[in-house]
């Protein structure tokens, strides 16, 4: 699909996480809106085959494999953006680790201290380590985005298997504010959106999810199941000239579910 407007063209987008589910959707979306889009992905073959998806539709983007918790593979990253495109404007911080516990561990003392270390360092660190990496180049033009991206969870709480991950999405939201305050003199805009529980086609949904979605969709005003389709709107909004006077904001896209 085309946008007419095309108010993102001659942007480079960096969107982590963006071989599967919603982070796919908002590489197809950016790209659309004119931008260049580089596919930050862990796994590498999922990277390239959206990069492919988005080149057939004559726009233009790239791969690279990136591990966002890993100080090292994150510099590559962005060394590889820049010498593609020559400059970064957009860094969507949508790569995230929402893992499943064995059964032993849905309980406060069974959680290990691995598991919980682990989501921390890719949902916290990894969003800081891009963060710093591609500010250097934005400072340079006096102009980029930051869109972080959190979850409804954070405003309803979760415990057993979710207690990590509420964890990690949560400190986003005060990461967003103080990151937004130190570079918003630099015309560094950072902001962050929090989607409600959404279905992607590319995951094979248990029974026991489906009936989760459900239970979400009737929570909510609008009464329906949340898909990535809902959420490209907002991230292309917020990467773009039409957002230019906000910062610091958290955005809840969950159809009404929880109201701020």
């Amino acid at each position: 699909m085309e946008y007419p407007e095309q108010r993102l063209a001659g942007r480079t987008v960096i969107v982590t996480g963006g071989g599967y589910g919603i982070g796919r959707a908002y590489a197809h979306r950016v790209a659309a809106e004119g931008a260049r889009v580089v596919v930050a992905e862990i796994d590498g073959d999922a990277g390239e085959r959206v990069a492919k998806e988005i080149a057939a539709e004559g726009y233009e983007a790239f791969a690279v494999e990136t591990d966002v918790a890993d100080e090292t593979s994150v510099n590559h990253m962005v060394d590889a953006s820049l010498g593609a495109f020559g400059r970064i404007d957009v860094l969507i911080n949508n790569a995230a680790m929402f893992t499943k516990v064995a059964v032993e561990h849905t309980t406060l003392e069974g959680l290990t201290f691995e598991h919980f270390e682990k989501v921390l360092r890719v949902n916290v660190l990894g969003t800081w380590l891009c963060s710093r990496a591609v500010i250097p180049d934005m400072r340079k033009r006096s102009y980029g985005k930051i869109i972080n991206i959190s979850s409804g969870t954070v405003f309803k709480g979760a415990g057993g298997t979710m207690l990590q991950y509420v964890t990690s999405k949560s400190a986003l939201l005060g990461f967003t504010r103080s990151l937004a305050r130190t570079v918003g003199p630099d015309g560094i805009r950072v902001n962050c959106v929090a989607p409600g529980g959404t279905m992607t086609d590319d995951i094979n949904t248990p029974e026991k999810e489906q009936a989760m979605f459900e239970r979400a969709r009737s929570e909510r005003a609008i009464v329906k199941v949340e898909t990535p389709e809902d959420l490209v709107g907002i991230i292309s909004f917020l990467s773009s000239a039409d957002s230019d006077f906000i910062t610091g904001q958290t955005i809840l896209v969950d159809g009404g579910a929880f109201m701020h």
